[in-house]
């Protein structure tokens, strides 16, 4: 490919990237920036800039993202399984899933030798790329529109992953009372309220009939996560 017909199959991959993330630059630099890798940089010269500063400034806001998400929906635990869960998100190979769930690759800028080597494949290409992406939506749009470009990608991959072995209170309370086969333990949602925004839920924990613990969170499972914690140690556990 030319370099001219490069340029105009580069609008159209802007175009169609913006598309899949849902937001579009009002500058597109930023984005220009975040989709050029060096070895492109280097090879156009005539002062192209590489996506290198873009990502370091994107491994912050993703850093602050994922540290707030997760602070604020996993209230019950401490901080170093906080620290195992972010780590967990922001690591090279969660970023390039990410990449590769928005076709990242297909609209990057490369250089003709990393071209070659399959760069648009490579999982340190796109997990940088991925970040640069994050630092131009925050420079573009601010916190916000960057947040909710992250979170998408967040809040699934915990619900696949789970959080990175932290303690299982659910877990925990399920197999103390199984020791006894005539008790059974169960959740009822009790209350829910606030805005779509941030919904609060309280859950009770049930032995038999009796409640034995009561939480509350962001989501239905966290909530049910503090109620088995409460309970737990109303048993001494």
């Amino acid at each position: 490919m030319n370099r001219k017909n490069q340029g105009s199959s580069s609008l159209k991959q802007h175009y169609e990237l913006e598309e899949r993330i849902g937001y579009h630059f009002k500058d597109e630099n930023y984005l220009t920036i975040a989709l050029t890798h060096s070895s492109y940089a280097n090879e156009i010269k005539k002062g192209s800039v590489c996506n290198e500063r873009q990502e370091f400034l994107g491994d912050a806001v993703l850093s602050i993202v994922v540290s707030d998400y997760i602070y604020r929906n996993y209230a019950h635990l401490p901080e170093g399984e906080l620290t195992k869960i972010r780590a967990s998100l922001v690591c090279e190979a969660s970023l390039c899933q990410f990449a590769q769930k928005i076709c990242l690759g297909d609209a990057l800028l490369l250089g003709r030798g990393e071209e070659l080597m399959g760069g648009r494949k490579r999982p340190s290409i796109l997990a940088d790329a991925f970040e640069a992406l994050i630092a131009a939506v925050y420079l573009d749009g601010g916190m916000e529109p960057a947040r909710r470009f992250v979170l998408p990608f967040v809040q699934p991959y915990l619900d696949s992953h789970g959080s990175g072995g932290f303690q299982d209170y659910k877990t925990l309370l399920q197999e103390i009372v199984q020791k006894n086969p005539e008790e059974k333990v169960s959740y009822v949602l009790v209350e829910e309220s606030g805005p779509d925004h941030d919904k609060r839920f309280t859950v009770e924990v049930h032995l038999n009939s009796n409640v034995i613990g009561r939480g509350v969170g962001k989501s239905k499972k966290n909530a049910e996560q503090m109620a088995a914690k409460e309970a737990l140690e109303l048993m001494g556990e």
